[in-house]
């Protein structure tokens, strides 16, 4: 299996606070997909963690996603989150391709309201897992993201601490 080298992973992938190593890797299966995934982009940010993002089809692009999938441990990242609407296979072909926790976003669809890319994802065979959040919780998605993070980091579970302290009192 060929990995994709650094110089490759920056031309694919857009980095928040390039002078850090991206923490996250956050791939969409299709550009219609960044709008709602810029409220996980806003939330990580909020949240001080670094990322990264690429935009590749598991259908579309699969050597690129296998590449960037296969890469992640070598340059970095701790967590990845996949967006995917319709068939939604995204986060398991990253899944099957990497050894980190991968979190799956399920974009909602004209067809059935997001309830395909649900199914698509939360319907993972064992040995392949997935976490899941609700359809279009790109929010929850960074939440969830830094929450594992902070299992090994003081820092990032502070962070966590602080903003459901904040949630508390609002």
């Amino acid at each position: 299996m060929e990995k994709i080298t650094t110089a490759e992973a920056t031309t694919l992938a857009t980095a928040f606070a390039p002078s850090t190593t991206p923490l996250v890797g956050i791939i969409m299966g299709s550009e219609s997909d960044f709008d709602i995934m810029l409220a996980c982009e806003q939330q990580l940010e909020e949240l001080g963690v670094s990322y990264e993002r690429v935009i590749a089809s598991a259908h579309r692009k699969p050597t690129v996603v296998q590449k960037w999938s296969t890469s992640a441990v070598d340059r970095g990242i701790r967590v990845i989150i996949a967006a995917a609407g319709k068939a939604a296979h995204l986060a398991g072909v990253v899944a099957a391709y990497t050894p980190l926790p991968v979190i799956a976003v399920p974009m909602k669809t004209s067809d059935l309201g997001g309830l395909d890319s649900l199914l698509s994802m939360v319907q993972m065979p064992t040995g392949v897992p997935v976490a899941t959040v609700a359809i279009n919780g790109a929010k929850n998605a960074a939440i969830l993201a830094t929450q594992i993070l902070g299992t090994g980091n003081p820092e990032y579970l502070q962070k966590i601490v602080a903003l459901k302290h904040k949630m508390e009192n609002s």
